[in-house]
């Protein structure tokens, strides 16, 4: 049924959650997983904060990949830039992505009020499947 689950992270509890459901799926279909992390261009295009942004998404989604290999998992990394919930659909579209597994809560506060709830966003226009996992 799935062969390919992506999971975007953004290295928060709540994507940590999200991973635990999806490596589970992944190991009952035997689907590859693809761990995504999207630096946030609307924070920042240029500088030390981009590069900030660029080395959390590399250990985010070194995390993920290590979790994953460790369950028996082929996994796929990637980190983009752009706004997050454009880049995870496109990235869905483009590799042929079976289901999302994302968190309901990422990073909080201004961001969250600012730019609105990327999980919100990606369930609303996503044509496949889309677990929302709820961090406990």
């Amino acid at each position: 049924m799935y062969s390919d689950i992506l999971i975007p992270t953004d290295g928060s509890p709540g994507a940590q959650e999200a991973i635990e459901h999806g490596l589970e799926i992944a190991q009952q279909y035997e689907a590859t997983v693809h761990a995504l992390y999207v630096v946030d261009t609307r924070v920042s295009r240029s500088g030390p904060l981009l590069e900030l942004l660029q080395r959390e998404g590399r250990k985010a989604v070194r995390n993920l990949e290590e979790a994953g290999t460790q369950a028996g998992l082929t996994v796929v990394t990637e980190v983009v830039e752009g706004v997050p919930p454009q880049e995870i659909l496109e990235y869905s579209a483009m590799q042929g992505i079976d289901l999302i597994v994302m968190g309901t809560q990422g990073r909080t506060g201004i961001d969250r009020f600012v730019m609105g709830s990327v999980a919100e966003r990606v369930v609303r226009h996503s044509p496949v499947p889309v677990l929302m996992v709820r961090r406990e």
